[in-house]
């Protein structure tokens, strides 16, 4: 780290992994929130030779605010959504917009399924320790629906890697997971990219890299 920065989301994943494997788990599977979160739960998985799989997850963003997340979505069978009833009174977002939001996310959900995993073997997580990751988490909206989503699947023992989250959200998690992992938890919370020297928007090729490293790694071991 560099004066309260990570210098990227690799050496972030490198720092919670110390974490991760201080706790000895048995057979973990690592789920990222891409794509952002691929290239720190990449490193977590490398560590703890682990598989390494997505949660497809979308932020439903508030109107003329699309950074602030009045909820979240995340496929599935019946696709798990979360609302934040607190944001959608404060930005009077409408069922109608939430609706007409969703229908969009779903459908970048499932071009991100086609993207990144294809007829790609996925390991099962029933009766396993998932581990959900990404770069940072702000509201917790994205966070929450995976975890219910992998609850729903299930996933035996729940835990969130995160390199940045503000206190509250922390606290909000702690609620829905069985354990947190937060490496800085700083009161002035800027953005997640306030938090990185390198904070770059990832392509589809590197999610897909990633994803194909650990399937070679892990091969056998899922």
């Amino acid at each position: 780290m560099n004066s309260g920065r990570f210098v990227d989301r690799r050496e972030a994943g490198r720092l919670l992994a110390q974490r991760v494997a201080a706790l000895k788990l048995d057979q973990p599977i690592v789920y990222a929130l891409p794509r952002g979160g691929v290239p720190v739960a990449a490193e977590i998985a490398a560590a703890l030779n682990a598989p390494l799989d997505l949660v497809l997850v979308r932020k439903i963003g508030a109107p003329m605010q699309p950074e602030l997340a009045v909820g979240a979505i995340v496929d599935g069978e019946t696709p798990e959504l979360v609302i934040n009833d607190d944001i959608v009174r404060h930005t009077g977002a409408t069922q109608e917009y939430i609706d007409e939001v969703c229908a969009h996310e779903l459908a970048e959900i499932e071009r991100r399924r086609a993207r990144y995993l294809g007829s790609r073997p996925r390991p099962d997580p029933k009766g396993r320790t998932v581990i959900v990751v990404d770069d940072g988490i702000a509201t917790g909206a994205t966070a929450v629906a995976a975890l219910r989503a992998l609850k729903k699947r299930g996933a035996a023992r729940r835990i969130v890697a995160v390199p940045v989250s503000p206190p509250d959200t922390v606290e909000r998690l702690e609620k829905e997971a069985d354990q947190v992992i937060c490496l800085m938890q700083p009161l002035e919370f800027w953005g997640i990219s306030g938090f990185y020297l390198d904070f770059h928007q990832l392509e589809d090729d590197e999610v897909t890299r990633a994803l194909d490293a650990a399937a070679a790694r892990s091969t056998g071991k899922a």
